[in-house]
């Protein structure tokens, strides 16, 4: 027989503690309440040139959340840029949401590499790790225990763990973990999705969070097949949509938000004030309307502010909606150093959870239109 420790127990009771704040939250929501503005730290490869745009439209998703109360960001943390990639951390577009919503959320940059035992030890990094300092003050000056989303790369939420794990234990709600696939297939699994591959090491190192850890893998499978791949699929995040159903719609300012971003920073020669209050470019709009938006992450920004989307689109306080199009269902999961995830289903788990999209025909438009309901409330 093998005795439990101190440890196991500790970390046991944190995360529970953690799991019943997330469902007051929840349960205010479904009360008709209003709670507290869940705190908030958003964790993304937010790039000028983009990576991906998915992330501007991620970040401009939050601040409406935040502009209405559902959450309140604490704290923007920007991976640093990959080698031999010709971009920067996108601190200008933090500038823009700010500037449009009036907020005044923070930006930090996060580590270009994981530091060693021994470098931790002696402080030989300070500098590559003041964001991640930085990020851990955030989480203590907050005023209750915040939720993390990740949408990029792991490493520097796995970097605070370490240097502070009692303080990461005390004031971290929860993760949102946007990365893998959520095949229970461990062969199919070992084919590693983009932000995994980013580092896998830390990828795995969020599974032994001592917090609920809310899973959404981008994909059910990754493949070379694109059909296989790129789809609605019950264990992905994914969906897709026409800018034009979207962008046209939203406020001159926020569509010069989007329009710097697609043009690379050049729309102003870089002066990110201006680029938000020149003219709109009608032609340049409309040639980015015509293109598709690939997206992964909104499921998980409403999740934590106590919320989920109808089959019509519309948001709805959980436990209340009766044909919500994704769930988060209780799990146990395993990552592998390489970042190889098995996991099953068990009713049991009360801190490990991965998002099912309950409704594969309708998760599709509702996200879209739960996004343009979102963002038209932007000024």
């Amino acid at each position: 027989m093998h005795s439990i420790s101190s440890r196991y127990l500790l970390k046991a009771s944190l995360a529970t503690a953690c799991a019943l704040a997330l469902a007051c939250v929840a349960a205010g929501n479904a009360s008709g309440a209003s709670p507290a503005p869940v705190p908030t730290l958003h964790v993304s490869d937010l790039f000028r040139p983009h990576n991906d745009p998915d992330d501007h439209w991620d970040l401009a998703t939050q601040y409406a959340l935040a502009l209405q109360d559902k959450l309140d960001l604490r704290g923007v943390m920007i991976d640093f840029p990959q080698p031999k990639r010709n971009n920067t951390p996108d601190i200008c577009a933090v500038a823009q949401m700010n500037h449009i919503t009036g907020k005044a959320v923070p930006i930090v940059v996060g580590s270009p590499r994981v530091p060693s035992a021994e470098e931790l030890r002696t402080g030989a990094t300070a500098a590559d790790l003041a964001g991640v300092r930085a990020f851990l003050e955030l989480m203590r000056q907050s005023p209750r225990p915040m939720v993390i989303h990740v949408i990029g790369s792991c490493r520097d939420v796995a970097l605070a763990m370490r240097l502070e794990p009692k303080l990461f234990a005390r004031r971290c709600a929860g993760i949102y973990l946007n990365a893998g696939s959520g095949t229970p297939d461990r062969e199919k699994a070992r084919q590693l999705e983009w932000n995994v591959n980013l580092d896998p090491a830390s990828y795995a190192a969020m599974f032994e969070a001592p917090c609920p850890v809310y899973w959404l893998p981008c994909f059910e499978v990754v493949s070379s097949i694109p059909t296989e791949m790129w789809r609605v699929a019950a264990y992905g995040s994914f969906y897709r949509f026409r800018q034009s159903d979207i962008l046209p719609h939203l406020s001159d300012r926020v569509q010069n938000f989007f329009m710097a971003m697609y043009a690379g920073g050049k729309t102003a020669d870089g002066f990110w004030l201006q680029e938000l209050t020149m003219p709109k470019n009608a032609e340049a709009l409309a040639a980015q309307g015509k293109r598709d938006r690939n997206m992964w992450c909104t499921a998980g920004f409403l999740h934590a502010a106590g919320l989920t989307v109808t089959k019509s689109g519309e948001i709805a306080a959980l436990k209340s909606a009766r044909d919500a199009v994704f769930a988060f269902e209780p799990i146990r999961v395993k990552c592998s150093a390489s970042g190889v995830t098995e996991w099953t289903k068990d009713a049991r788990s009360k801190n490990r959870f991965i998002l099912r999209v309950t409704d594969v025909e309708h998760y599709q438009s509702a996200m879209t239109t739960v996004l343009k309901s979102l963002l038209v409330k932007l000024p």
